[in-house]
């Protein structure tokens, strides 16, 4: 045997030692693509109904928002009337309930006047005091003031 024959036998040897190795990758590989394919299978199987319940789940989900959308702007329209109603109460009570209250004060008043009792509040104090409705306190009563000028002309000139 030669050189040339020795490595020929060696290169032999490793060619199947790499095709058996080959064969071992591949039968690995393919092992591993079966098993992924057994797990895709099952993940689609898993996957698809749950999808399905999203789905449905969303479209629910999508109803409700339109039915609460409906009772905001129910609320919004509700809100408009009473508030609506509110100004309008107001406004159509505001007068008379004023006149009333007004008609009651001076009935009272009028009443306190013929029984002879002493009035009150400022304003009938100082009408019984001989100094008029809402007059207030003369000017011969009021104390000088230091610059010789009344209250009014005080307040122009600043």
């Amino acid at each position: 045997m030669s050189a040339g024959d020795l490595a020929a036998v060696i290169l032999s040897v490793v060619m199947i030692a790499v095709i058996v190795a080959l064969a071992l990758v591949v039968s690995a590989l393919l092992r591993t693509l079966g098993e992924l394919r057994d797990t895709l299978e099952s993940l689609e199987g898993e996957a698809v109904p749950l999808m399905g319940e999203l789905r449905d789940t969303v479209e629910r989900a999508g109803a409700e928002v339109e039915r609460v959308d409906g009772l905001l702007d129910t609320a919004e329209s509700i809100s408009a009337t009473v508030d609506s109603a509110s100004r309008l109460g107001y406004l159509a009570f505001r007068a008379p309930v004023i006149r009333t209250v007004a008609v009651g004060k001076g009935i009272g008043r009028g009443a306190r006047r013929l029984v002879g009792r002493p009035a009150t509040g400022p304003a009938l104090s100082e009408r019984a005091a001989g100094r008029g409705l809402g007059a207030g306190p003369s000017a011969s009563s009021r104390p000088p003031s230091r610059s010789g000028r009344s209250g009014r002309s005080r307040r122009r000139a600043a």
